[in-house]
Formats: structure tokens, C-alpha cells, sequence
């Protein structure tokens, strides 16, 4: 009797209602020098995560230091006054924390993520490697070799090395184009003086923003921020401002190969895309999913649910401050080549002239809303969206206002993004058995 009790009171009851999003708990402060601190609380979690932000990336760098921001970002971590790069692993290792960087065309992100009890420590751990870390000599020819076979694992992964090659033939020789990890040339002939310049020069204060989330206190988290800057926190500058400008690149896009003796041939398609302070934001999101951004896109339905002509195929947005890179990869056999890249125009040509359909827009901004909100459950997670608003825009949108925004997008807006975008002069690259671009079906060629 309980048990069809039970049975009949689940199928009678009323639908749950949605979840409300909980308000944003991002708070901001600007300390002397123009140093931006920004936490985020997270109750019901025992984890923190800190990271310092600065605004510079590779597209900040000369041709002749190609690949200093990145080489810089290894090097901080070799040693400060008061730590060996053996002392900073033992500690790090001794509370089961993670310590890491990266390096974008737009900014370094340095960052650590540990228990919540350990967030003094982790904030001084990394303000001292970011402010005090030294380029010392010796230092830079050890990691040097650590670059160098860096440079090499991407040569041996052909879509990671499409994926640059990729750039370099839709912008040329501007830095947006250059590989972000540098050359081998460039890393070869970097000096002690170049790096320790670049540092000096660019790792300052106004142009860096220290982001926390997790189970944190604001007050508290800036009082350590301010004890770890002692000494760089100096009156007289205000935060920088965003990166903006307009790119005027100076070559138009191309048809580029790479030789490589792979199973596979490896093809990147594409064109240049929208700023970050451009409008349509969100309906390029929209675009990109529903083309090729999960297993119901059309090129992934068309290529290989329907044909089997490649296993991986997917496109993807890249954004900057002031252009972006729409584009689409397919890996496949040589002898699909063909085949797989008359697929890939067809359905560019088709979104380009008729847009997406209703259907397709509803089950992309559901995508897109699942996706965010399911990628923002842990702090590290919450500590990179702050820190990028932070940097990018200087200001904070609160999840519900940005689920609002792509619920806001319509599939006419999806259209026109389509229509602009997807009419623009492609870029090709192909990584794979052949030598000149000559040696490649005439379809592909046939792209720029």
C-alpha cells in the first residue's frame, strides 16, 4: 500500500520549479598602483583558488622575442629570493595544492588552487613568483630546453600545430598570428637581459588583477593581497585600461600546408570573427554550436554521424580584443580529403545564406546555458571567469544577466551573425602527406 502510496504521489506532483541562480558575490577593490582585487564567495565549499592576472601575452611581444610571455611564465617559477623552484614544489605538494600558469595572446595567468585554510599561503606563493621570481642565467638556459621540447610535443600533435598554423594564415605576420609559444629560432636566440627586460618593463601592478573564489572573505583576502604587494603597491597609477584598438592585419588570409607523414590529414577552415567589444556576442555562440559545437551540429551530423569521414570534426570561436577567428576542423584519411572539405564549404554555404532554424536555436542557448552554468560548480572555475571579466572588461556580469543574454538571442540575430560572418575571405591550413599546396585536392585549394 505505501509502496503504490508512493507511486501515485510521484506522478500527481507538481513540477519542481527552476532553481533560482543565487545573487553574485563578487566583490572588487583597487589597491596604491592600481592593483585590482576581485573574490567571489562560494558557501558550501572548502577549496580556494587565486590568481594573478596580468595583461600582457604573446601579441605584446617584438617579432625578435617571439615567445618571451610564455618563456617568462616558465622561468618565474625557477626561483625568488626566498624559495628554490624545490622549495615552492615541496610546499605546494605538502598542503595538496595545484600551482600553474599559462600564457594566452593577451594575458598571463599565474594561479593555485588549494584548501580554503591555505589561502595565505597560496597568495604568497604566487605574488612572490609573479613579482619577485628571478631570471637568472642559468636558469634560463635550463628552461630554455624545457621550452624547446615544449615547441617539439606540439610539433608531434598535429591539431595543436594546426591549430597555429591555422592563425598565422588568417593573419599573417601580425602577433595575433604568431604561435604563442614562440619559435624554435626565437627561443634559441632569447637572452637573460630580453626576459628580465620584459618583466620589469611589463609586470606591473596597474596591469594585473588578483582573483580569488572559493570559501573566502573579502576583507580578509585583500588584507593578504596587500601584504604579499609590499613594497610594489605605489601611489599614482590607476587600473589600465582594457585592451582594445582595432587590428589592421597586414596580409590577407591564405592557403597554408604542412608536411607531415600522418596517418591522418589534418584541415582547419575558416575566417576572421568579432572583437570581444563588438556586438552579437552571444549569437556567435549561438552560430558556432549549432554548426559545430556538439554531437546534433550539423558537421558533425553530416560528416560523420551520416557519412563516417572522420572521427573528430567540430568548429570553434576564438576571441580577442579587437578580432577573432571563426573556424572549423576535420581530421580524416588522405583519401577523404576531398570529400570531407566540399562537406564542410556546403554547410558553411547553407548557414551563410539561410541561417540557422528555430529548432537549432532553441537547442544551442540550451547547450550554451547547461554548459556554463554546469563549468561554474568549482572554484577554479569561478576564479578564471572573474579574473578574465576583470582584465577584459572591467566590469562583472553575474551569471543570471549573462543566462538572460543568450536566452535574449533570436534565430534572426543567429542569421545575420551568419550572413557577415560566414561571407568573409576563408583561411585554410592543412597538416598532413603533402608538400605544396598544389599537392592538395582541387577542392581545397579552392578555399582562399
Amino acid at each position: 500500500m505505501a509502496t503504490t502510496d508512493r507511486r501515485r504521489t510521484a506522478t500527481t506532483s507538481t513540477p519542481r520549479k527552476r532553481a533560482r541562480t543565487p545573487k553574485s558575490t563578487v566583490r572588487r577593490t583597487v589597491l596604491p598602483g592600481g592593483l585590482r582585487v576581485v573574490t567571489e564567495h562560494m558557501p558550501g565549499v572548502r577549496s580556494a583558488s587565486v590568481g594573478i592576472w596580468v595583461g600582457v601575452g604573446s601579441r605584446d611581444e617584438q617579432a625578435s622575442v617571439a615567445g618571451a610571455a610564455h618563456f617568462l611564465e616558465h622561468l618565474l617559477f625557477k626561483s625568488t629570493p626566498t624559495r628554490t623552484a624545490l622549495d615552492i614544489a615541496q610546499v605546494v605538494d605538502g598542503i595538496g595544492g595545484e600551482l600553474n600558469a599559462f600564457t594566452s595572446r593577451e594575458h598571463t595567468c599565474f594561479y593555485a588552487h588549494v584548501l580554503d585554510e591555505d589561502l595565505p599561503l597560496a597568495i604568497d606563493i604566487v605574488s612572490d613568483v609573479v613579482l619577485r621570481g628571478r631570471c637568472r642565467s642559468g636558469d634560463v638556459d635550463i628552461e630554455r630546453q624545457v621550452v624547446l621540447e615544449e615547441i617539439a610535443m606540439r610539433d608531434d600533435d598535429p591539431e595543436d600545430l594546426l591549430g597555429d598554423e591555422f592563425l598565422t594564415a588568417l593573419f599573417g605576420d601580425h602577433p595575433v598570428g604568431r604561435p604563442v609559444i614562440g619559435s624554435t629560432e626565437s627561443i634559441e636566440a632569447m637572452t637573460r637581459t630580453q626576459l628580465h627586460s620584459f618583466h620589469v618593463r611589463r609586470y606591473t601592478p596597474h596591469r594585473m588583477v588578483v582573483a580569488v573564489a572559493g570559501n573566502v572573505d573579502h576583507d580578509d583576502t585583500v588584507e593578504l593581497v596587500r601584504r604579499a604587494f609590499d613594497g610594489h603597491l605605489v601611489d599614482g597609477h590607476e587600473p589600465a585600461p582594457r585592451r582594445e584598438g582595432r587590428l589592421r592585419a597586414r596580409t590577407a588570409p591564405a592557403l597554408t600546408v604542412l608536411e607531415r607523414d600522418s596517418e591522418q590529414a589534418h584541415l582547419c577552415v575558416g575566417v576572421r570573427g568579432l572583437g570581444r567589444h563588438e556586438g552579437h556576442r552571444w549569437a556567435l555562440s549561438v552560430l558556432n554550436t549549432a554548426v559545430g559545437g556538439g554531437l546534433s551540429s550539423r558537421l558533425f551530423q553530416e560528416i560523420r554521424e551520416e557519412r563516417g569521414l572522420a572521427y573528430s570534426v567540430y568548429s570553434s570561436v576564438d576571441t580577442f580584443a579587437d578580432t577573432g577567428a571563426f573556424s572549423v576542423y576535420a581530421g580524416c584519411q588522405p583519401e577523404n580529403l576531398a570529400d570531407v572539405t566540399t562537406l564542410v564549404r556546403e554547410v558553411l554555404a547553407q548557414v551563410a545564406s539561410n541561417g540557422i532554424t528555430d529548432a537549432e536555436c532553441a537547442r544551442a542557448k540550451g547547450s550554451i546555458r547547461g554548459g556554463m552554468v554546469l563549468g561554474l560548480e568549482d572554484s577554479s572555475s569561478r576564479m578564471n571567469r572573474i579574473g578574465r571579466q576583470e582584465l577584459n572588461y572591467g566590469s562583472h556580469r553575474t551569471i543570471s544577466e549573462t543566462l538572460r543574454r543568450i536566452d535574449a538571442v533570436t534565430t534572426e540575430e543567429v542569421r545575420e551573425v551568419a550572413a557577415m560572418l560566414l561571407t568573409r575571405p576563408f583561411a585554410a591550413s592543412v597538416v598532413g602527406p603533402y608538400r605544396r599546396p598544389r599537392d592538395l585536392p582541387a577542392v581545397v585549394r579552392g578555399i582562399v
